[in-house]
């Protein structure tokens, strides 16, 4: 029910000094999120009796393929199932920001702004939720030991969860700088800013290609982390400027005027990520075992768990150890680890001419187009080798390299245009 939701909104704009020059602005509001349909439809329609989908981890030997589903339609307590909280509480955002513009001059201003953000009763997805539970010892949550849980659910296979359980903070400081001297325009942005939340899931639950597909449903606060698109700090600059015809004679301004130079430059920080178990070395018993971490060793040289700049050895594997017992879950939080950042400079060159014998408005332009000019490799988080242990604790070699590919490579685009009207 959303029929009686209380949204406040609040506004203030204020120019302390009475030139039109520099103001203070505020605002606050609260904003529902209702619960669309697709946040139910795409689990719904997959689940049975609508299809039916089963999977099995004990099949006899030459079963697969040729009787693999007939194995697993044999008894629809493995057929894949959707569960979503019934009577989902009222979901919703408060908003509120506080900005400081200011025009230095005519010619150049100025922008600075807090934001911050506070979501409550957010989505909260699970690709399995048919797990074994565990017990909460002085020493974390521990499993039974040797298979021996029972699943929630033995009358289901796979059970897709949806609950209004997860709850989102952010905070960040963006400033802008605007500027135009003469033919020369200059904007940058940067932001800092974070991102805490204990699920950026919404339909399914690894949404981006960091997260974690299937979150300990019975304590939200384990899964407390950066958000799987936190970027602490982000640079945005781009520039354009166009050569002033005076400089030169009538004869050079055809040859030497009417050129352009632009260029747009991005730097960031990294995405977090997860280094995992493999397998299923807690007795989850689950599809989706992909929650078990390793314990972080306090020890000297581990204060940064990265190799930065190492694309072979990202993940400092020596800081990291396997939980004992080995049903209990790791002391690792949630994206942790954040991967490398962005850097990019792009840069644009163009001439316009215009023919005035053929037409006053024909123009004929060249442009030049440079991508990544430094030519900086921009690597991924190493998330096809995030795994560090397999389930019995031997260390896996490939751990931490980043076999994702890197950004494109520098690469020139020449262009040549004609246009009349």
């Amino acid at each position: 029910p959303t029929l009686r939701n209380f949204e406040p909104r609040i506004g203030l704009s204020w120019d302390p000094l009475g030139t039109a020059k520099g103001t203070i602005s505020a605002g606050f509001g609260i904003f529902d999120v209702l619960p669309l349909p697709y946040l139910v439809q795409f689990n719904e329609v997959n689940s049975a009796p609508f299809a039916r989908q089963g999977n099995a981890t004990t099949l006899p030997t030459g079963s697969f393929p040729d009787t693999a589903f007939s194995s697993i339609s044999a008894s629809p307590s493995t057929f894949r199932q959707a569960y979503f909280e019934p009577n989902p509480p009222r979901s919703y955002v408060m908003q509120w920001n506080l900005n400081l513009q200011r025009e230095v001059a005519k010619w150049w201003g100025i922008t600075a702004a807090y934001v911050g953000a506070r979501g409550i009763h957010q989505p909260f997805r699970v690709e399995d939720a048919d797990i074994v539970l565990p017990t909460a010892t002085p020493d974390g949550y521990v499993w039974p030991s040797g298979g021996t849980g029972q699943r929630l659910n033995m009358n289901a296979g796979r059970i897709t969860a949806g609950f209004w359980r997860s709850d989102s903070y952010f905070h960040a400081l963006e400033t802008k700088v605007q500027a135009k001297i003469g033919r020369a325009e200059i904007e940058a942005s940067y932001t800092w800013g974070k991102t805490i939340d204990t699920s950026s899931a919404s339909l399914v639950g690894d949404e981006y290609t960091n997260s974690i597909s299937s979150p300990l449903f019975f304590s939200p606060r384990l899964n407390r982390g950066l958000a799987d698109f936190n970027v602490a700090h982000n640079l945005a600059v781009n520039y354009n400027l166009e050569f002033p015809r005076r400089w030169w004679t009538t004869f050079a301004t055809r040859v030497l005027c009417g050129w352009r130079l632009g260029g747009v430059l991005e730097a960031s920080t990294g995405v977090p990520f997860t280094p995992v178990i493999g397998g299923d070395a807690l007795g989850l018993k689950s599809t989706d075992p992909t929650v078990d971490v390793p314990d972080v060793l306090h020890i000297p040289g581990c204060g940064s768990l990265v190799n930065s700049g190492n694309p072979n050895n990202y993940i400092k594997k020596q800081c990291f150890a396997f939980p004992v017992p080995s049903t209990r879950l790791g002391d690792l939080g949630r994206n942790t680890l954040v991967g490398p950042g962005l850097l990019n400079f792009d840069f644009s060159l163009i001439k316009n001419t215009y023919i005035k014998k053929l037409s006053d408005a024909f123009k004929f332009q060249f442009r030049a187009e440079f991508f990544n000019v430094l030519n900086h490799s921009n690597f991924a988080p190493p998330l096809g080798n995030k795994i560090l242990f397999d389930p019995t604790g031997h260390r896996i070699a490939n751990a931490g390299l980043m076999t994702t590919p890197p950004n494109q490579a520098r690469h020139t685009q020449p262009r040549e245009k004609g246009r009349g009207w």
